[in-house]
């Protein structure tokens, strides 16, 4: 008995090793991934950027990141997370170095490129992390993981301090140095994954390229991508962008939206870990419901743009304002962005269920939309307000995404309840299957 305890207790051991490593690594990735959400609004003042060409330049390292992740999820799955996590760790501390002497528009747009790389990290660290720990506790597991994305809040609270003591190279260059730091840190203090050392003992070969890719012909897994689109995407979007709209709607300074910043990007990064452990409990649909029906809502009362008009009364006209104060602001991203945590921790409890031997593949897929929803949505955001005029215009649009993905949701779930009276009837459910 007492052998067993400590062969339970080593297990614990290396399970927690490789959850609070890849976590950290994840945090500091992701530190660097969004690092363009403040030295962005600098170099848009030096250069004279659009909105357009602002929208571009902070979404960039998101397509890198993006596109990466189905690649670094199957490698991951080949050739094992330590490997690599490290590898893709010390390839962007370059990039990021080489950002630090990057003097024009295109120069600085080529090195963000490089940068992206950093957002890769996710799809490795879901795959690696999750074969640890049994399917009943891998929701509670890849929540916790995803607490990493509280690296956004990192760079908002402390690049303004840097940028403004020494300028938005030294951001780089000291972001470049923690990445390095962290690399070797992470390589020499976490083991290879339980399957990659069972492959090896027993001279089994990786899956074949073109099967890892085999679960990506099904319908679901695309459903679960553009869940992923929004909940991560928009989240990714707008900790890139509520800088430099605080700047513009309320008037503050670069280090004061960057700290307000931080209150959305904080609760839809560390409530993760409680998503995963909903998510465990009460089913992933449930919290996927909750998630975007909230979202809808929250978004909708921030895309209400400041309003002036004139009512006709019985002694004469009278007028009357409307805006979202600070205060309702700050109240309303909070909640959006805590009900976006428990989404992604959602959508990856699904995939981690419904595809155990797939989870590089298929999470790199569903990372690399919600990554490109990173991407996508800060040019839409300033092309909207060049069109519009409206710096409310970017939460109309997260609101026509989240309602119509919460439509989508709806009408699959019930024709799956649909299916599933049908078959326990019984009759034939052909007609049904394929809706889900």
């Amino acid at each position: 008995m007492q052998e067993n305890g400590h062969g339970d207790l080593g297990l614990a051991r290396t399970e927690g090793r490789a959850l609070w490593m890849s976590t950290l690594a994840f945090t500091v990735c992701f530190a660097v991934w969004t690092i363009f959400s403040i030295i962005g609004v600098k170099i848009k003042q030096e250069l004279g950027l659009s909105e357009t060409e602002f929208g571009l330049l902070i979404g960039t390292p998101i397509l890198t990141g993006s596109l990466s992740r189905i690649f670094l999820g199957i490698w991951t799955d080949r050739f094992g997370g330590r490997l690599v996590f490290t590898l893709m760790m010390l390839a962007t501390s370059v990039a990021t170095v080489l950002l630090a002497f990057a003097h024009t528009y295109p120069q600085i747009l080529a090195a963000a490129l490089g940068v992206g790389l950093a957002g890769g990290s996710f799809a490795v660290g879901v795959a690696y992390v999750s074969r640890f720990f049994p399917q009943k506790r891998q929701g509670t597991a890849l929540g916790i993981f995803g607490v990493g994305n509280v690296g956004a809040a990192v760079t908002k609270f402390a690049a303004p301090f840097v940028l403004l003591a020494w300028g938005w190279q030294a951001v780089a260059l000291v972001w470049a140095a923690v990445l390095f730091i962290m690399a070797i840190v992470f390589y020499f203090t976490t083991i290879d994954d339980p399957v990659l050392v069972e492959r090896r003992k027993t001279g089994a070969e990786a899956k074949p390229f073109m099967l890892e890719l085999s679960a990506l012909r099904d319908v679901r897994v695309w459903r679960f991508a553009f869940y992923y689109f929004f909940v991560f995407g928009a989240f990714v979007a707008l900790a890139l962008w509520l800088p430099r709209y605080l700047i513009g709607v309320y008037g503050f300074d670069i280090a004061t939206a960057g700290m307000i910043g931080a209150l959305y990007s904080i609760p839809a990064s560390i409530f993760r870990a409680y998503g995963g452990v909903l998510s465990d409990r009460i089913g992933a649909r449930t919290v996927m419901y909750w998630s975007l029906a909230v979202s809808a809502m929250a978004t909708l009362v921030l895309s209400l743009p400041p309003t002036s008009y004139v009512m006709r009364g019985i002694k004469g006209d009278i007028s009357s304002h409307f805006e979202i104060g600070v205060g309702a602001f700050i109240a309303a991203a909070f909640v959006l962005g805590f009900f976006m945590s428990l989404g992604k921790a959602a959508v990856f409890k699904h995939i981690a269920s419904y595809y155990p031997n797939s989870v590089g593949a298929v999470g790199g897929l569903v990372g690399m939309i919600g990554g490109l929803g990173g991407f996508v949505l800060p040019i839409a955001f300033g092309a909207l307000n060049d069109l519009t005029g409206l710096w409310s215009s970017c939460f109309m649009l997260l609101f026509v995404i989240s309602s119509g993905l919460l439509l989508w949701m709806d009408v699959v779930v019930r024709r799956m309840n649909r299916t599933e009276n049908t078959a326990a009837k019984g009759l034939p459910a052909q007609a049904f299957v394929a809706a889900e």
